[in-house]
């Protein structure tokens, strides 16, 4: 039997905040699915009658569930004090089942099914924005929810555990869009001299067709699993104290921590949690610049621009079956270099897995540009790209969520950690949007400008970025007091 009143129920610990990872699961495939399914998504447009698609009009489609995200994220701080973190959760649950059955279905009621127009590519967007909302909701809640559930010494293990999360949603959607694909092949598509493109004649047009929709249909289910199991966890202790249910409060924390930790842990949270009446600017502007910056470079170094267009970036580097299968070999590298995260955070610290990660993503961009500028096919390419992802998965990708939920005071978090998400989301949308045409201009420039970013990453952590390992919640406030 688990001794709970003195040392804690981990088995307890561990159920509540796997519940919460589930939504970084969701993140992740939410975010990932297009990977498999843009190329078909493309083809399908491409036959719309009223209207010429093309690829900045295809760069907005395949990234427009990032308009939500931003939209979720600058309103997580709202959602998050208002109707607190597991409720936010589970609003986000439902926009996600929402989203992939709309995405599926953006014919439902208005339009008719198979035909491609311009009202059709907007309410398919409407269906993937929904759901980009949901993605931003998540992606500042769920990390929230765990660091304030999570004791301090294994608290950016459990953090880092939703970027696993994240990165085993996109490999599952991987993996899923694969076998979905089946023996079938994405449409080849041919631009004529004047840039138009067009849908070849000899293309499987089954992806076309059936397909992309089969891929974002499929989200549905761990969307309604993910809402289901909500109903079993609790609200979060300090959420409970800004609601004066100091009560509740102290049970969660006796069966997280033990009896005689549970209330020091208690009178620290209402020593400052005082969320609803502070301003963002109490512990001055730095903190909230650097939170803003981790988000920016986290996005800035291009990642997504990899992980959304896995296949064409494989394709064009000479993998053979379209890429799909090697987007699935990097989606297991990730995990491995994510588990590598996740094992050193509490270990090494934040700032040394930084400033490696930068370095070796800037070694793997510029081996890329240097594939593309020597026109070099093959391995060398492919290899390239997956050091790129893996660099990031072991450090930018769990680092960054980890020191956002962690390193503003309690009495801005929910404020801040919303500000710096929506800059996060806001630097997703421009890199993934822009990156279909950056990359039919120029891969070599693209990933040459990546890799200057990551440079520049390294650098920006070294000067600026302070270590937050060891430290409790509280104990930010302490921090950027002495600072200010």
């Amino acid at each position: 039997m688990i001794n709970t009143t003195n040392e804690g129920s981990k088995l307890y610990l561990y159920s509540i905040t796997s519940v919460a990872i589930l939504g970084g699961l969701l993140f992740g495939y939410d975010t990932a699915v297009i990977s498999g399914a843009e190329k078909g998504l493309e083809a399908f447009f491409l036959s719309a009658s009223d209207f010429q698609y093309n690829k900045v009009m295809h760069g907005i489609t395949s990234s427009s569930a990032l308009i939500g995200c931003v939209l979720g994220g600058a309103i997580s701080g709202i959602f998050a004090s208002r109707l607190g973190r597991r409720n936010s959760l589970r609003l986000a649950a439902v926009l996600f089942f929402l989203s992939a059955l709309g995405s599926y279905y953006p014919e439902f009621l208005f339009f008719e099914y198979g035909k491609p127009n311009m009202d059709l590519l907007i309410a398919f967007n409407l269906y993937r924005v929904l759901g980009g909302i949901g993605v931003g909701l998540a992606s500042a809640v769920c990390p929230m929810y765990i660091a304030e559930i999570a004791p301090s010494n294994i608290r950016g293990t459990l953090v880092s555990c939703n970027q696993f999360a994240i990165i085993f949603g996109m490999l599952v959607v991987y993996f899923v869009n694969y076998l979905i694909m089946g023996d079938h092949q994405n449409p080849v598509i041919l631009k004529d001299a004047a840039g138009v493109l067009s849908v070849s004649s000899e293309s499987d047009m089954w992806t076309v067709y059936e397909g992309w929709r089969y891929m974002f249909g499929s989200e549905a289910f761990p969307a309604a699993f993910f809402g289901l199991l909500l109903f079993f966890v609790p609200k979060t202790p300090r959420y409970l104290v800004l609601i004066q249910q100091d009560e509740k409060a102290y049970s969660i924390l006796e069966k997280i921590n033990g009896k005689t930790k549970a209330q020091e842990i208690l009178n620290d949270i209402k020593a400052t949690a005082h969320e609803k009446t502070e301003k963002i600017f109490t512990y001055g502007v730095a903190v909230i610049v650097i939170g803003i910056l981790l988000s920016v470079f986290q996005q800035a170094i291009g990642i997504n621009a990899v992980l959304y267009y896995a296949p064409r970036i494989f394709e064009n580097a000479g993998a053979e079956g379209g890429g799909m299968m090697q987007t699935v070999i990097m989606g297991i590298v990730n995990i491995i270099f994510t588990l590598v995260a996740i094992f050193t955070v509490d270990r090494f610290g934040r700032k040394p897995l930084l400033i490696i990660g930068s370095i070796g993503m800037a070694v793997g961009a510029f081996a890329v540009a240097m594939c593309d500028s020597m026109a070099i096919k093959g391995i060398l390419p492919v290899l390239s790209v997956i050091v790129y992802a893996a660099f990031f998965m072991m450090s930018w990708g769990p680092i960054c969520w980890v020191l956002i939920s962690e390193i503003f005071p309690n009495t801005i978090r929910g404020k801040a950690v919303a500000i710096a998400v929506a800059f996060q989301w806001i630097f997703n949308y421009i890199v993934s949007s822009t990156f279909p045409a950056l990359y039919d201009f120029s891969p070599m420039f693209a990933y040459s400008l990546y890799g200057i970013i990551c440079v520049a990453a390294a650098i920006f952590v070294w000067r600026w970025v302070p270590e937050t390992k060891g430290k409790t919640l509280e104990d930010m406030s302490k921090l950027w007091k002495k600072d200010k």
